[in-house]
């Protein structure tokens, strides 16, 4: 948390094996963390899904650079966006659940104050590929409220090879490049 007692999250562009946007909030001194293949969306048709990954540390807030090739998410890494978040989640009657709690429910309201992303937003978990008595592996849907910040007349996700950091305003390949340069 900062010093007003706000949450903190990072949306990273994260140009990998795969390209895919690193969707993570800040909770119990640890970044909670999602892979969002097509990256959060500020449109609400759009249903994004979000793949739980590791929880990272705090500091990894602010990271960007390239992750050399020998170690685990080689590949270039901007900061997207960047922000505050407030819990919104509550009870069937009204009670506010705690943000930890609402997770484990499965079902997380809050509201980004980013750079780029604005408004409220809700995470709601499910299984892939249930079939039968087992349970298939677990993943989000990161979903767009329809309220005054949302977008209805365009796509609500950037283009990742010509998006800016909102850290430094380079691009991807601006970063990728500037690392090559130090290195030679």
């Amino acid at each position: 948390m900062n010093s007003d007692g706000a949450r903190r999250f990072v949306v990273q562009i994260h140009d990998a094996r795969r390209m895919h946007f690193d969707f993570r909030l800040e909770l119990d001194g640890v970044l909670k963390s999602w892979a969002v293949p097509r990256g959060p969306s500020d449109n609400p048709r759009d249903k994004r899904l979000a793949v739980p990954t590791e929880d990272h540390p705090l500091e990894y807030r602010e990271f960007e650079g390239v992750i050399p090739p020998d170690e685990q998410g080689s590949g270039t890494v901007i900061v997207w966006d960047q922000g505050t978040y407030r819990p919104l989640s509550h009870d069937a009657e009204g009670a506010p659940v705690p943000f930890g709690e609402s997770l484990d429910r499965g079902h997380a309201t809050f509201w980004l104050d980013g750079s780029k992303l604005h408004g409220e937003f809700t995470l709601t978990r499910f299984r892939i590929g249930n079939d039968g008595d087992t349970e298939g592996p677990e993943a989000w849907l990161l979903i767009k409220a329809n309220d005054r910040q949302a977008v209805r007349d365009r796509p609500g996700t950037p283009d990742p090879y010509h998006a800016r950091s909102a850290r430094t305003g380079r691009t991807l390949h601006q970063v990728a490049a500037a690392e090559r340069e130090s290195a030679g």
